[in-house]
């Protein structure tokens, strides 16, 4: 932190934290309600939301990113507006057009794939209707999460390539099997994207310098804030998607201001994700109106604070983690 922005006392974040439940339309990522802990610091609202799984250490990450967040100004923005893509989740072909019709005017769709307990047939599926959906000059990517090895990437690809996909997000969980994956299928044209093994990886670099992606997806929370996120674009030198961890609008902010601030953005972000919500903590919610997000901080509402508080337990669960996390951060005593 720089003089102008001192770290704060664990006790200042928890005296004014408010950890709130908020529930899904579909279910994603395995769970029903996204749960996140907000704070308010001199800046501006911030959110520390790293999910229930992670450990310590990597939602450490996320806290550091929020703190930032808190208390330093967030960086030039250079566009006023940033387009966002539509994300669908693992659901039935036939739920398709009812999740497309949450993001107003997108022209992108995400579309995740590889999910535990279904075949390929159902990823075909679902993705020939977003296709459908979306219409021949949509845009369509996947979405798997690293849950493929590099031959079921290689089959999937092939499979799912008459969809014209923009890329293919993650196919492969290694930065070895993401580089011969990209070897394999270069003559489709089909880019590959990294995204965790730029966001867990003790070196986010190490994905760009092995030649293993065509792009990068960043995200500002686990990447330690938006500063953070900026530099490895920077060094990385490749074209990036910023996304979002299924954050509430104050979240979602963060990572709209680190995409307004990238020099170059040649794709549409996921960033509208608050689309998938059911209730949020902002009024109205920041998710996409002909397919853009609007550049700036955005304020809670106390009564949807208050109407979408956590339970006793979970509260406590989370300042309990939040301190914990506070004492791995390299803190001025």
């Amino acid at each position: 932190m720089s003089s102008a922005a001192p770290w704060p006392h664990i006790d200042e974040i928890l005296a004014s934290a408010h950890v709130v439940a908020l529930p899904l339309a579909t279910r994603f990522r395995g769970i029903e309600v996204r749960e996140a802990l907000l704070w308010e610091g001199p800046e501006g609202w911030t959110e520390f939301s790293p999910f229930a799984e992670y450990d310590d250490v990597e939602a450490s990450t996320w806290l550091a990113a929020a703190i930032e967040d808190a208390r330093m100004p967030r960086p030039a923005a250079r566009r006023d507006l940033v387009g966002v893509n539509a994300t669908v989740p693992a659901v039935a072909a036939a739920s398709v057009p009812a999740v497309l019709a949450r993001f107003d005017g997108c022209r992108t769709a995400k579309v995740k794939v590889a999910e535990p307990g279904q075949v390929l047939a159902d990823d075909v599926a679902r993705v020939r209707a977003v296709r459908e959906a979306m219409g021949p000059e949509g845009r369509v990517r996947i979405d798997a999460n690293g849950a493929w090895n590099v031959d079921e990437a290689e089959h999937a690809i092939h499979a799912l390539a008459e969809f014209d996909l923009e890329y293919a997000e993650q196919p492969c969980a290694s930065i070895e099997e993401l580089a011969e994956l990209r070897r394999r299928v270069k003559y489709m044209g089909i880019p590959i994207a990294a995204d965790e093994s730029v966001r867990k990886a003790a070196d986010p670099l190490a994905v760009a310098r092995a030649g293993a992606a065509d792009l990068l997806v960043i995200k500002a929370q686990p990447l330690g804030g938006i500063r953070r996120a900026l530099e490895i674009v920077e060094q990385a030198g490749l074209p990036s998607v910023v996304s979002s961890a299924l954050d509430t609008s104050v979240g979602l902010s963060m990572g709209v201001a680190l995409a307004a601030a990238l020099p170059d953005l040649e794709y549409d972000c996921g960033l509208g994700t608050a689309s998938l919500l059911t209730a949020d903590v902002v009024a109205p919610a920041l998710v996409p109106h002909a397919g853009v997000l609007t550049v700036g901080r955005v304020t809670p509402d106390p009564a949807l604070l208050a109407a979408h508080a956590a339970s006793e337990d979970r509260r406590r669960w989370w300042l309990d983690r939040v301190s914990r996390c506070y004492a791995l951060l390299d803190a001025p005593s």
